[in-house]
């Protein structure tokens, strides 16, 4: 049966990374990082709930993009590009530099090649198509947010700086990466003349059964030539967006997911709706919001199009131009000068 694949998938053959050991704060204990404002969690037990429980709407086996898209070598001096590839994997292109998020161009988000949930269309620029990377973000290590073999490819041809929460530099270094930088809540880094802050998220962390919560998660600020891009990585709605408005908005372009976010008494804590997302989108006073996080693989209950026509919908109930917050094709650039 295809549950009983999955279930194998998940509890037989996820690897785990080490741990994170450092001084306590006020989202480390000593042992597992723990959220800001929400600390609950979903445990072993729910998570089979909804797998026994679940009731996917339709997906496609395969779709072809409209768009396949070649990317500029770099960027024009002062300007702000942002093309959606697919997933949470956004190039922005910041003047002359390139900045990637959650790369991940593997056909499955799984430790193995052979199950868990496989794409459903290409990628919007092919790997060949992606300009040379400085900057990798890695928003947290669930496998379709943090992937190995398309990590190992940018790191054979381009060598960038990879920026991730505490503790992943640890699987890192096992792979034999030597560029990259663990950062905590708060963290500021220049690279390239760009300023990268890693900030909160409302999440969580595993690869494995054992390594639940045992490195830190988060979203990024990225500041360049006056102008801001906010990354947001995989998040439940929470206050963390009223903070981050205030302290760092308005922002020229916020990255904000959509998808997977079914059923809501499973996912709400973890995903935010199109709903969530337009509230967030308000809370950090974003001039404009690209969605991500939809129509890549198939990992909530949500079927294929409910996150882009829901999001329609709710922006017309908030009066906001669809302009404003929009949902991009593959492969398609947004461009703001």
């Amino acid at each position: 049966m295809k549950f009983n694949k999955k279930i194998l998938l998940y509890f037989c053959f996820l690897s785990c990374t080490s741990a994170y050991k450092g001084p306590k704060s006020d989202h480390f204990d000593g042992e597992t990082f723990y959220n800001k404002y929400n600390h609950e969690t979903k445990g072993l037990f729910t998570f089979l709930k909804w797998r026994f429980t679940s009731k996917k709407a339709p997906w496609p086996k395969w779709v072809e993009n409209k768009l396949s898209s070649k990317p500029k070598e770099r960027g024009d001096q002062g300007a702000l590009t942002a093309t959606f590839i697919n997933h949470a994997t956004v190039l922005i292109q910041m003047g002359k530099v390139n900045i990637i998020t959650d790369p991940i161009f593997s056909n499955r988000t799984s430790p193995v090649s052979w199950a868990g949930p496989e794409r459903v269309r290409n990628p919007g620029v092919s790997f060949k198509n992606l300009p040379p990377i400085d900057i990798i973000l890695i928003s947290h290590n669930h496998y379709d947010h943090l992937d190995l073999p398309t990590l190992r490819r940018l790191v054979q041809r381009d060598n960038p700086i990879i920026l991730s929460g505490l503790g992943n530099g640890l699987l890192f270094k096992k792979e034999g990466f030597t560029n990259f930088k663990d950062m905590d809540w708060d963290d500021k880094i220049t690279v390239k003349d760009t300023n990268i802050t890693f900030l909160t998220a409302q999440h969580w962390s595993a690869r494995g059964l054992t390594d639940r919560l045992k490195t830190l998660w988060g979203s990024f600020l990225i500041e360049k030539d006056n102008k801001k891009i906010y990354f947001a990585g995989d998040t439940g709605y929470g206050p963390h967006f009223q903070d981050i408005g205030r302290q760092y908005g308005p922002i020229e372009l916020s990255l904000l997911p959509i998808g997977a976010y079914k059923p809501r008494w499973f996912m709400k804590y973890n995903h935010m709706d199109p709903e969530d997302a337009i509230q967030a989108h308000k809370d950090l006073q974003s001039k404009q919001s690209m969605a991500i996080h939809f129509g890549t693989f198939s990992l909530g209950d949500d079927g294929f199009e409910e996150p882009v026509n829901e999001l329609s919908l709710a922006l017309k109930a908030n009066n906001i131009s669809p302009s404003t917050f929009y949902a991009p094709d593959f492969g398609e650039t947004i461009e703001i000068y």
